[in-house]
């Protein structure tokens, strides 16, 4: 059994309008059901726990998508506090040792076969797993005036992606203990890795692209309707 968490409270990127950017229009459904039909798509996901906005008035009230259930909870303003808010709304039935995806609202392109792979090499993992890939650009380092400093080795550096993978019981005690740290981890990696734990990278798609601009909107739009 495995279900899936996906925060989507926070102020989010309106560019410029009123819709936060996982409401809007994407190849004939919003971003987010992009998102949740995706994660929903595997034979291994069992239902989904979005977490919300308390004024979210965007929401529409989906019950189940794909004869899957979608329960919702009141997220909070950081990422940690929604995924954590979301962790508490599980099922009873998802136990401590359950593997639980997260994966984020502005994220529609996750292919299947990532989401298989991840799921296949996550699970045989002791600690998890994340959908990353590998950094192939060259990294300068700016100085305070947008100088280029240093240019800064690419070796064993990775964008981390989503979903990611773990435990229950586990991710709830790493938010927990960054929370009560003071610390807001920006994804759920850098919570357990702040254990000591070292979750596995799965190489994903490139194209796995998290909405932040028009410009990605646009380049989603394309992947989805030309089913790139």
């Amino acid at each position: 059994m495995t279900w899936a968490i996906v925060p989507a409270a926070g102020r989010g990127t309106r560019f410029g309008g009123e819709r936060p950017k996982q409401y809007l229009s994407l190849a004939g459904r919003t971003v987010i059901e992009h998102s949740l039909r995706a994660v929903l798509s595997h034979d291994d996901v069992d239902g989904v726990v979005v977490a919300l906005s308390p004024e979210d008035a965007d929401w529409p009230g989906w019950r189940e998508i794909g004869g899957k259930p979608v329960l919702t909870c009141v997220g909070g303003a950081e990422r940690a506090d929604s995924v954590l808010a979301a962790l508490h709304a599980l099922p009873g039935t998802v136990d401590a040792d359950q593997w639980v995806l997260v994966h984020d609202a502005a994220r529609p392109c996750l292919r299947a076969e990532d989401l298989a792979r991840l799921l296949l090499i996550g699970q045989a993992d002791p600690v998890g797993a994340l959908l990353a890939a590998p950094v192939r650009d060259t990294l300068k380092r700016a100085d305070d005036l947008g100088k280029s400093q240093a240019t800064e080795p690419r070796e064993h550096l990775w964008r981390a992606l989503t979903p990611q993978l773990f435990r229950r019981g586990g991710l709830t005690r790493a938010l927990e203990a960054s929370l009560r740290a003071g610390l807001r981890p920006t994804d759920e990696a850098m919570a357990m890795e702040r254990l000591g734990l070292r979750p596995c990278l799965v190489e994903g798609r490139e194209d796995n692209l998290k909405i932040t601009t028009p410009a990605d909107l646009a380049l989603a739009e394309f992947l989805l309707s030309s089913g790139t």
